[in-house]
């Protein structure tokens, strides 16, 4: 045997490269790159056939001797009758239906090789080796094998090492060899058709069974044609009792070469409610003509259906090459034992449908709903007719596009269930972080707290130890200046002097008292919480020697102010009662504060000299621009004058986020 190492190395990649490529890591893709293959995968398998399986009874296809290992070799050798250049050899699986895993390949060879010649006694050469532990797994779907243009008169398909047989893993181990179907494509066109076929050896009821070596041949599948695309056609079938004759006009003469018929659907219903030869004559004899009469008729095409077996969804034949314009198809059986119908009728030229749209008619008439024009539409039940080859194709690449569908959606499937993992981790991190922020927040909120208290301890202590001690030695002076003015001189002279030396005495007391507010007012927990009563001190001290009235009613909105609001407030009030005291001349003071949700007021009245100029002292415009409010200025007409600030509470940045109770 003869051995082309060239084309049994491009043999080899052609099986080997795209496991390589299919083999490349997903988890080196970025999950958008996945989803992306995702979508361009469903894409494209909304484009392709799917791969229906037929119902019913019919032929299956070869099947080998069984043996209880699987060394063994078994092989298929189909006789071409002359030598074509072959394109490609196409291996159709016999499909088994698992109760467990689903339909699944069945007596496919774990290892085979395929050997061609162009002679009875050539030897051969070897086209190439095929293995399932290199080539991709094996489905339902066909094995296509690429042949170069070897030329070649018939090709053999040897099996190396056979695989065990579905059933027999729950009984017996049989190892045998079994395929469905073989095409070899050569210019394209299935050279291998009806063919003779040489075995090794058969299944032991080849005469009563579906499986004969004939029947690897015969064009019949496993599958439905199942086009993902095109419209639906309901197929013709002509009433019952009525003779039949079929007639297509292909308008111009053309030389025909092949003859594919498709078979109407049997039934809809599970199970079907006929055996699937259904409107297939049993004697079925096509003719052709080029004359509309048929007086010169040529015989294309005769046919018996001795059998279920000799029937299929496509039944297929290349004729002789006939050039002819009519052709009719007729059976010759009474009339009330047949019904003729089918999807659609293909007649070739040279691989181009010549009868696809072209007008057909009948002798009889066609059942309701069933017009035949359906017969040369190019379509089926399913959808558009494919051409058998692409058909194959479209089968073997939705199987690829399957399995590596399957393998990005467990990836992407994994990435996500780690996303959502990771996604959980960083909630959790987020979570806790946000709780040590806000720890560490709070920390350093009472941190400055303290730090603030204990500075305000800190000064009230100065102010109590060092301040009021100062004052208290400058008062005890002032006591010993009078004594020794007392001593030196018991007269007048000095009387004045006295009087200085009692005033000093009596501010360094004020002095003092103020001191030990000041000292208080630092020592508490909240600046201000009392503002009210704050301000009723303030008065009765500032204004001990006039005539004053005050009304400060208690006001929960006033808790509400920011401390140095209530700071800056306080301050206000006192200055307008420091400048009474220095500037008015004034004998009587009254003062009155307002607040609720929309306005807090202050109103100061006094009955001295007035303002100048009706316009409040800078001081005050001072205090009143840092509360945020305004300050009116006015001289009554009774004499004196009138201070009022206004302030507008409702916004934020006056209060406090709670509300803060006065001191006890």
């Amino acid at each position: 045997m003869r051995t082309l190492p060239l084309l049994a190395l491009l043999a080899l990649l052609y099986g080997v490269l795209p496991l390589l490529a299919a083999a490349t890591p997903l988890s080196e893709l970025k999950l958008s790159q996945l989803e992306q293959r995702l979508q361009e995968i469903d894409a494209e398998l909304s484009q392709l056939a799917h791969p229906s399986l037929r119902t019913g009874v019919g032929s299956i296809g070869y099947r080998s001797a069984r043996h209880e290992t699987n060394e063994h070799t078994e092989w298929v050798q189909i006789n071409l009758g002359e030598v074509c250049a072959l394109d490609e050899i196409i291996l159709v699986p016999n499909i088994y239906r698992d109760s467990e895993e689903g339909f699944q390949a069945d007596g496919f060879p774990t290892e085979f090789r395929i050997i061609t010649g162009t002679s009875p006694d050539d030897p051969g050469t070897l086209l190439g080796e095929y293995s399932s532990a290199t080539s991709e797994p094996m489905g339902i779907a066909p094995r296509i094998l690429p042949a170069y243009g070897v030329k070649a008169s018939w090709v053999r398909i040897e099996a190396t090492e056979l695989s065990l047989r579905a059933f027999d893993k729950y009984t017996n181990a049989h190892y045998l060899f079994q395929l469905a179907e073989v095409f070899v494509y050569s210019n394209g066109k299935n050279v291998a058709l009806h063919r003779p076929v040489q075995t090794s050896s058969q299944h032991h009821e080849i005469s009563t069974s579906p499986w004969n070596s004939r029947f690897l041949v015969d064009g019949f599948t496993p599958y439905l044609m199942n086009a993902a695309q095109g419209l639906q056609s309901v197929a013709y079938i002509s009433k019952p009792n009525q003779s039949s004759v079929l007639t297509i006009d292909l308008e111009s003469e053309s030389v025909i070469d092949r003859i594919q018929l498709h078979a109407l659907e049997q039934s809809d219903t599970v199970p079907q409610a006929h055996a699937g030869d259904l409107g297939i004559p049993h004697y079925l004899r096509i003719e052709g003509a080029s004359r509309s009469d048929f007086s010169d008729s040529i015989s294309l095409l005769e046919q018996e259906m001795q059998s279920s077996y000799e029937t299929g969804p496509i039944m297929m034949w290349n004729i002789p090459a006939t050039r002819c314009r009519y052709v009719r198809i007729i059976d010759n059986r009474p009339a009330n034992t047949f019904r003729i119908g089918f999807a659609e009728i293909q007649l070739f030229s040279n691989n181009h449908n010549v009868a696809l749209g072209k007008k057909v008619s009948t002798t009889g008439e066609a059942t309701v709903h069933r017009s035949l024009e359906a017969l040369t539409d190019g379509r089926n039940l399913y959808g558009a007719i494919l051409p058998i080859k692409d058909w194959m194709h479209q089968l073997t690449r939705r199987q690829r596009l399957d399995t590596e569908r399957l393998s990005i959606a467990e990836e992407l499937t994994r990435r996500y269930a780690s996303q959502k993992t990771n996604l959980r981790w960083i909630s959790w991190f987020a979570a806790i972080l946000l709780v040590g922020t806000l720890s560490v927040i709070w920390f350093s909120h009472i941190s400055r707290q303290r730090a603030i208290a204990r500075t305000r301890e800190r000064i009230a202590a100065n102010l109590h130890d060092e301040l009021g001690a100062n004052l208290h030695a400058i008062g005890l002076l002032g006591d010993f200046a009078k004594r020794i003015v007392a001593r030196k001189n018991a007269t007048d002279e000095w009387a004045e002097l006295n009087e200085v030396i009692d005033e000093v005495r009596s501010l360094t007391e004020e002095t003092g008292e103020t001191a030990r507010y000041c000292t208080n007012m630092l020592e508490t927990k909240e600046i201000h919480a009392n503002l009210v009563g704050e301000m009723q001190q303030a008065t009765t001290r500032l204004l001990a020697d006039l005539d004053y009235e005050t009304s400060f009613p208690e006001q929960n909105i006033l808790h509400q102010l920011k401390p140095r609001r209530r700071i800056d407030l306080y301050l206000f009030y006192k200055e307008c009662l420091t400048n009474i005291i220095r500037h008015s001349g004034a004998t009587r003071v009254t003062a009155e504060l307002t607040a609720n949700e929309n306005l807090i007021r202050l109103t100061v009245r006094d009955n001295g000299v007035g303002v100048s100029e009706a316009q409040a002292p800078e001081s005050l415009r001072r205090r009143a621009k840092m509360l945020g409010g305004s300050v009116l200025a006015e001289n009554l007409a009774t004499g004196g004058s009138q201070i009022t600030l206004q302030l507008r509470p409702r916004r934020r940045s006056l209060f406090n986020r709670t509300s803060t109770q006065p001191r006890a």
